[in-house]
């Protein structure tokens, strides 16, 4: 059965929520990480969260949209640890505003650090697993990047790219023993929200009610752990919320109308 134990595992958004709360569990599984985030100060609270020795675990500031950065982190990354096993492309921002309020200035920010960054990292990462002839990216998408709710337009938008890229890769580098697994969470009890983009830009600010009565982020990691290990292909993590996806499927004008009778937050 697959493990993780001294697998080399690097998380980007790891300063907070999920990206934390997966640290901590693989940390106790055995794994080496390289966490990355913007935020020097919270990455090195979270290493220090996770009991690893400096030996086992690299801290690797990132801002994912200075894509003309990334060739140098992965060398670093192989550097210090000679592979890299397991990328959790975790990074990423919402939304909080209408299509009439969104900028365009907001969608390309939006497309920015959830898709380009994304695939900017993956494809500098890609040729270190090729080489390995192993490796595993795992991508947070959404239950919005299912299906599209309220003042999320771009945020969906961003997720559902996501779909379309990574099934892509899956089928292309199956045969190359790569192994591709993309999650859909949610609502997870995080501070994501706090940091969305709101109207005009500017952060939302708030911590949204779903969000606050969501899953623990320490129950999803495990949930993650477990899904990764089976490599699924595509697994949703969460309540009741995560059956939009199967109303979406089968029952979509159902859907539709919860949608459009439910406020926005």
């Amino acid at each position: 059965m697959a493990t993780f134990t001294n697998q080399v595992v690097w998380i980007t958004g790891a300063s907070s929520g999920i990206g934390e709360a997966v640290a901590v569990v693989l940390a106790q599984a055995g794994a080496r990480l390289i966490l990355s985030a913007r935020r020097v100060g919270e990455l090195q609270r979270v290493a220090a969260r996770t009991g690893l020795t400096p030996d086992h675990i690299l801290i690797l500031p990132m801002d994912v949209t200075q894509t003309d950065s990334l060739s140098s982190l992965v060398e670093q990354a192989q550097g210090r640890f000679g592979r890299v096993d397991y990328l959790f492309l975790n990074a990423g921002i919402t939304q909080r505003s209408t299509v009439a309020d969104a900028s365009m200035a907001d969608y390309h920010r939006l497309m920015n650090v959830n898709f380009f960054g994304v695939v900017a990292l993956t494809k500098a990462v890609l040729p270190v697993m090729q080489t390995q002839g192993s490796g595993h990216f795992i991508v947070t998408s959404s239950v919005a990047g299912k299906l599209g709710t309220k003042q999320r337009s771009g945020y969906c938008a961003s997720k559902h790219a996501l779909h379309g890229f990574f099934d892509a890769l899956r089928a292309e580098t199956a045969d190359a023993g790569l192994f591709v697994t993309i999650i859909c969470p949610g609502y997870i009890d995080t501070p994501i929200s706090l940091h969305a983009l709101g109207t005009g830009g500017q952060l939302h600010g708030k911590l949204d009610a779903n969000q606050q009565k969501g899953m623990s982020p320490t129950v999803f990691a495990q949930r993650w752990m477990r899904a990764v290990l089976s490599r699924k292909e595509e697994v949703y993590i969460g309540g009741l919320e995560k059956y939009g996806i199967y109303l979406k499927r089968f029952l979509p004008g159902l859907l539709s109308r919860i949608i459009r009778n439910r406020p926005g937050e």
